[in-house]
């Protein structure tokens, strides 16, 4: 069987859109190929990280103390149980010192005085010179 010009010429263009739709799709598979894929967002990932950073930079060279105001503060939040730790050394031995005096006067309060001797003797005399005149 013989086909008609316009039947063989629709063949050739068949196979030859059948081969163009081949070649779409190898194209496709190449693109969606899980290596592709993650290399493209690793690459995505980089440049986004690579511009906060310069965007960061900016800004902390646009205002340098509220920069170090903020590194300050996550500073601060990050070491508050050492700082806490630190807080509670330095009042328990502020504390025990305090605790210490008080103790030390409590004892010298309790302790009987011991009389001075020349005190007695002015005493003594003063009490003769008021008797004898």
């Amino acid at each position: 069987m013989t086909d008609t010009p316009a039947v063989a010429a629709a063949r050739i263009e068949v196979a030859r859109r059948r081969g163009d739709l081949l070649d779409t799709v190898h194209e496709i598979q190449a693109r969606l190929a899980p290596r592709i894929l993650a290399a493209d967002a690793w690459q995505k990932a980089k440049n986004k990280g690579a511009d906060l950073a310069e965007d960061a930079v900016d800004a902390v060279k646009a205002r340098p103390a509220a920069a170090g105001g903020i590194a300050a503060a996550i500073g601060l939040f990050l070491a508050r149980a050492p700082i806490r730790d630190a807080a509670v050394k330095i009042y328990d031995a502020m504390a025990s010192r305090r605790e210490a005096k008080t103790a030390r006067d409590a004892l010298q309060s309790q302790k009987p005085k011991q009389k001075d001797p020349r005190g007695a003797l002015d005493e003594r005399t003063s009490l003769l010179t008021e008797t004898a005149t």
